[in-house]
């Protein structure tokens, strides 16, 4: 009895090892390993952070580039369907994000993509003729499908931009606060008049790096007061990627509005 006793004892002993060892392998669901855009978890370290995070640098088509030697070509115009939103902000760690109320999109060659958020990187991850802006923001937007298309725009310093500023006076300078601000704001007022684009296939610019996104980059770029980019700033200044190889990709540039 004292015998089989300890046996089953000995088996549940084990039977318990084995789980906490599969718990402490498989991270929480939702979780993900802490990235940064300096020291030993910046870029040049990411793939390093967690294996899903390899295609950062072994991959062929990362984004952001150089936007340089773009062929002229006479593509699809993109259509914006944009709707105002309530402002649903948050400081994610990484930059500052507004989550979009359902229901706006665009289109491009005969494909709907839905407008999921917009964000903000300073000083800007794309290059034009090896030029950063002072700042970017990215529309991020998603089809039926899973495929992502990424509406870059540059940012420059001139006017005040009065279409920003229900963002900018409730931007969260703390990492993890959020606000639901009842101010509503279009992201159609956010884009230039001039809506020519430059166009590849990329990535994600943070981890996991994720490539086969559809990259729209406006050729021409908003402004921002000096003082709207220094409170941006104040915030996040370094969150930007340096570009990426573009390899054997594509780089093409609106011939027509």
């Amino acid at each position: 009895m004292k015998i089989q006793k300890l046996f089953l004892f000995t088996i549940l002993l084990v039977v318990v090892v084995t789980l906490n060892a599969c718990a402490e392998a498989i991270p929480e669901a939702g979780t993900s390993p802490h990235f940064a855009y300096k020291g030993k978890q910046g870029p040049e370290h990411w793939s390093e952070l967690d294996p899903s995070f390899a295609i950062c640098s072994d991959g062929k088509s990362q984004s952001p580039i150089d936007l340089t030697g773009a062929g002229r070509q006479d593509v699809t115009n993109i259509v914006f369907d944009y709707k105002p939103t309530k402002i649903h902000i948050i400081n994610n760690g990484h930059s500052v994000q507004v989550n979009y109320d359902p229901g706006s999109y665009i289109e491009v060659d005969d494909k709907n993509y839905q407008l999921l958020q917009f964000h903000f990187h300073a000083p800007s991850e794309h290059e034009v003729d090896g030029k950063l802006f002072p700042a970017e923001m990215h529309l991020v937007h998603q089809n039926e499908v899973g495929q992502l298309a990424v509406v870059g725009v540059l940012l420059d310093t001139g006017a005040e931009n009065a279409a920003f500023n229900p963002v900018w006076n409730n931007l969260p300078a703390r990492k993890g606060t959020e606000k639901e601000v009842e101010e509503q704001v279009n992201a159609k007022d956010f884009l230039p008049l001039i809506q020519t684009t430059y166009r590849y296939s990329g990535s994600l610019t943070t981890p996991p790096c994720t490539e086969g996104v559809n990259w729209y980059v406006m050729t021409t770029p908003v402004e921002l007061s000096e003082q709207q980019i220094t409170a941006f700033k104040q915030i996040y200044y370094g969150n930007n990627r340096l570009v990426q190889l573009l390899y054997s990709r594509g780089l093409v540039i609106d011939s027509t509005p």
